[in-house]
């Protein structure tokens, strides 16, 4: 780390904590991936059991969204193929910016039912992309198989 960003980090409260803070902050970037690539595919999976028809007429079609039979295969293919592919850190910035760009959308036709969840507003779709967007800014990291591979976007 240079000395130019260590100067500007706060001084720890209990310094002797900073060998532990190094060595947990790579494996924290591993927590957050996991738990973003997991949680998503739980959106994802009954639409894959529901199948590609009924995605298209029940996420899309009924909220005039075309064209829906596509759209329904992106969908399912993002919040399941994309969520398992962020968790294990394959592909990753190429996952969660596809990702991150679809909750994008879904927070634009949610725009009008306001920001708050017990009105189906859009805070929810945005916290995701913006997280998403943060996996795609900073890739798989330490704990991925991008780096296991040796390659990344």
């Amino acid at each position: 780390m240079s000395d130019q960003v260590e100067a500007s980090e706060p001084r720890l409260l209990f310094p002797q904590l900073k060998p532990f803070y190094d060595k947990m902050e790579p494996i924290s970037w591993l927590l957050v991936r996991l738990a973003v690539g997991l949680i998503i595919i739980p959106h994802g999976w009954p639409k894959l059991m529901a199948g590609i028809e009924a995605t298209a007429q029940r996420a899309l079609t009924s909220r005039g969204i075309e064209p829906a039979y596509p759209l329904a295969i992106a969908l399912i293919l993002l919040e399941t193929v994309g969520g398992l592919c962020v968790a294990l850190g394959l592909f990753t910035r190429f996952w969660a910016a596809a990702i991150a760009i679809e909750m994008a959308i879904i927070v634009y036709h949610h725009l009008g039912g306001g920001f708050g969840w017990t009105s189906r507003g859009y805070e929810y779709p945005l916290m995701w992309g913006l997280v998403m967007l943060a996996v795609a800014l900073r890739g798989g990291g330490p704990y991925s198989l991008d780096r296991r591979l040796g390659k990344e976007l």
